[in-house]
């Protein structure tokens, strides 16, 4: 079911995130479908084989495809994935937390879009990428400002009076990425903001 609301997202269909408080927000999911100023922060930086997790629609893993630069995108989404693939990027539906391709091969790991809150648990996630990037290799988290709470919370997607289950997520200020950091074996070599998005860093 959350795929199939997700899918319906990116066709224009009206989805709002809910809370447990029953507060909801729009997911502009569209907006993924093409490139967003502040991409480049991300894109500069991956010289060697790169690995998108939570990829979407792909316009990340297509445009490092497009520089020559290799690229996989992973998402549990199936129809994220085929419109990956439509547009030229190689991408597989796999759960980060199960088998991924190239474990501990990858030069560079990306948490666009606030994925470094998949799963609602920002430090096992990271411990996960530990694993997934070689030594030396970067990973780099797209977060929320550092005037922003982190926060854990239960949502799901609601379109009218269909809604899908429960899952957590989370959400990362920057000023909390060093902590993290240190629990999972890397250290935050930078953090900026470019476009009104913040960046980290991690080594």
């Amino acid at each position: 079911m959350i795929g199939r609301l997700y899918a319906h997202s990116l066709n224009g269909a009206e989805i709002d995130i809910e809370g447990e408080d029953g507060r909801r927000r729009p997911l502009d999911a569209m907006r993924w479908l093409d490139p967003i100023d502040g991409d480049e922060a991300m894109l500069s930086r991956c010289a060697g084989p790169t690995l998108d997790v939570g990829s979407g629609p792909g316009r990340l893993t297509v445009e490092l495809a497009r520089r020559g630069v290799a690229a996989l995108g992973i998402d549990v989404t199936p129809h994220a994935v085929r419109l990956t693939r439509r547009a030229g990027g190689l991408a597989l539906c796999r759960d980060v937390f199960g088998r991924v391709p190239g474990v501990g091969r990858w030069a560079t790991a990306l948490l666009a879009d606030g994925n470094i809150g998949i799963g609602g648990d920002p430090a096992a996630l990271l411990r996960r990428m530990r694993e997934l990037v070689r030594p030396g290799g970067e990973v780099i988290a797209e977060v929320a400002p550092p005037d922003m709470p982190s926060t854990v919370e239960r949502v799901r997607l609601r379109h009218g009076a269909v809604t899908g289950p429960w899952f957590r997520w989370a959400g990362v200020s920057v000023s909390d990425v060093p902590a993290l950091a240190r629990g999972s074996g890397f250290t935050v070599t930078d953090r900026h903001e470019e476009a009104g998005r913040w960046f980290a860093y991690l080594r």
